[in-house]
């Protein structure tokens, strides 16, 4: 199934959920919108209490009816899974066979996510980036040269974040592709900073676009490097594009803020600064959260967001921070309509925000507490610190 004829597993029990997920302009802001949003809730809502008994139980429990739901406000009040649920148990919305696609959370260390998707819910993910990278103006049919800053894969990798950039070389066509963290052959990786920098100098030799995707702390770590070396600048086409993700989680002591990574990108790759951009989101809510050209994570017609208070989990008004709460209909393989996050963010309307963009827009403050649990962000910083130790 192509994402141009992408349909629901029920188109008569999840009608709303096609036309919500149909929506190709993707920060829309209408009344239609809104209510389309509520009647889709209704139905996913619906979908996974008769499909998954574990959700079913916990909408009884909470006396959760899709009745409440009246106004965008009462989505707040739907029944949230924690994201860390994922990591120890497989609760399933469809069959074994419906899977298409296993991804997992984690790189080489740590306890995993384990998130399934049917057809529908990978393509309608990935068909909302591709509203998205057009909205963007990013689709180009020059030939491009690719430096992805993520993991280096067997061709039958689960691994959510190598899987998400290399999808993403499809908006140009690829004349080359260097992955930053190569395998070793023994189940592990190491950062191939040199690599990185000697791919740079021959992609500004070439002069074609240069698309930079993954993790931020290597694209840094290769700036860095490149200033220790005393390298001169490269100048990029400025058809250039980087776009990052994965945030800098487990080492927020090595952490830059992410303006300054912008500007040392600008400074040394040349690379303009609306097209430095971030992108948020995660295997158990895979919702494309993607930088305006102000470089905030505005809200998508197909989604909703909350911040809740992290003693009493009340959902709070703008500009205080608490647990991030993540709220769509998308999902039919697992009962991830209502995701509670560990990341501690804030929300801000639409207006705060220079941009054009009207829909709300949320700032991400880091994690929150301690644990022993490390995503592919960690397993990847943990690469940096011992690549550093060689050095």
């Amino acid at each position: 199934m192509t994402t141009s004829n992408l349909c629901v597993p029920d188109p008569k029990s999840l009608a709303n959920v096609q036309a919500l997920c149909d929506l190709a302009s993707p920060y829309e802001v209408s009344q239609s919108s809104d209510q389309l949003f509520l009647n889709a809730m209704k139905e996913i809502i619906e979908w996974h209490k008769q499909k998954n008994e574990f959700y079913g139980n916990v909408l009884k429990m909470r006396g959760f009816d899709v009745d409440d739901l009246t106004k965008i406000a009462d989505c707040a009040k739907v029944p949230f899974v924690l994201a860390n649920f994922f990591k120890l148990h497989e609760e399933l919305s469809i069959k074994r066979d419906e899977v298409a696609v296993h991804l997992t959370s984690s790189g080489t260390t740590g306890q995993k996510s384990q998130i399934f998707f049917d057809e529908w819910t990978l393509g309608s993910a990935q068909r909302m980036i591709d509203f998205i990278f057009k909205e963007n103006g990013w689709y180009s049919t020059t030939p491009t040269n690719y430096l992805l800053y993520s993991y280096e894969t067997e061709a039958d990798s689960k691994l959510g974040t190598s899987y998400t950039d290399n999808f993403l070389c499809k908006y140009a066509p690829i004349n080359r592709v260097f992955t930053a963290l190569r395998r070793t052959g023994q189940g592990a990786h190491e950062f191939d900073v040199f690599g990185c920098i000697d791919r740079l100098q021959q992609f500004e030799k070439e002069g074609l676009p240069v698309r930079i995707f993954g993790f931020p702390a290597f694209l840094h770590f290769t700036l860095e490097r490149m200033r220790d070396l005393k390298l001169p600048p490269l100048k990029l086409s400025s058809e250039s594009l980087v776009f990052l993700g994965g945030g800098w989680k487990g080492h927020a002591d090595k952490a830059i803020d992410k303006l300054d990574l912008y500007r040392h990108a600008n400074e040394q790759l040349g690379i303009p600064d609306a097209r430095l951009r971030d992108g948020f989101g995660s295997v158990e809510h895979c919702i494309p959260y993607i930088e305006c050209e102000q470089h905030q994570f505005h809200i998508p017609v197909w989604s909703r967001v909350f911040i809740r208070d992290v003693k009493t989990l009340a959902p709070l008004p703008q500009g205080e921070k608490g647990f991030l709460h993540f709220v769509s209909p998308y999902i039919t393989s697992v009962p991830a309509a209502s995701v509670m996050m560990g990341d501690l963010a804030s929300w801000y309307p639409g207006s705060a925000c220079p941009c054009a963009l009207e829909t709300p827009y949320f700032v991400v403050h880091g994690r929150a507490g301690l644990s022993r649990n490390k995503s592919c962000a960690v397993a990847a910083a943990e690469l940096m610190s011992k690549e550093k130790r060689k050095a």
